[in-house]
């Protein structure tokens, strides 16, 4: 599912109160971290991650795009060296997932 503007406005706001939990290394994008995101995904729906300084492979831009692929997310956003990673959870009861704004049917 493919995010609508509004969508990922809505996102943006709710990732300015979370922490980095997710940090790209020198050692890239492996099994493990892949693993560690996929799981956080699981439990938090909207996670940020971060690029370190030390890995000279991965910008910002691009570890986002791979992480979001190996982890069926979406990229809410990218600034700088962080970024913002969603996929609806599906162990979590509905109530307490995050609800996202509907968008509008166009009138004909």
């Amino acid at each position: 599912m493919e995010l609508t503007s509004k969508q990922r406005a809505q996102l943006r706001g709710l990732a300015n109160t979370i922490d980095t939990i997710v940090q790209v290394g020198k050692d890239g994008i492996g099994e493990n971290l892949i693993k560690q995101t996929d799981d956080a995904l699981e439990a938090r729906e909207l996670i940020k991650c971060r690029v370190l300084d030390n890995n000279i492979e991965y910008d910002a831009r691009t570890a986002a795009a791979e992480l979001a692929k190996a982890t069926r997310s979406d990229v809410v956003q990218v600034i700088g060296t962080k970024f913002v990673l969603y996929r609806e959870s599906h162990s979590k009861p509905r109530e307490k997932r995050i609800q996202l704004v509907r968008s509008k049917p166009k009138k004909a």
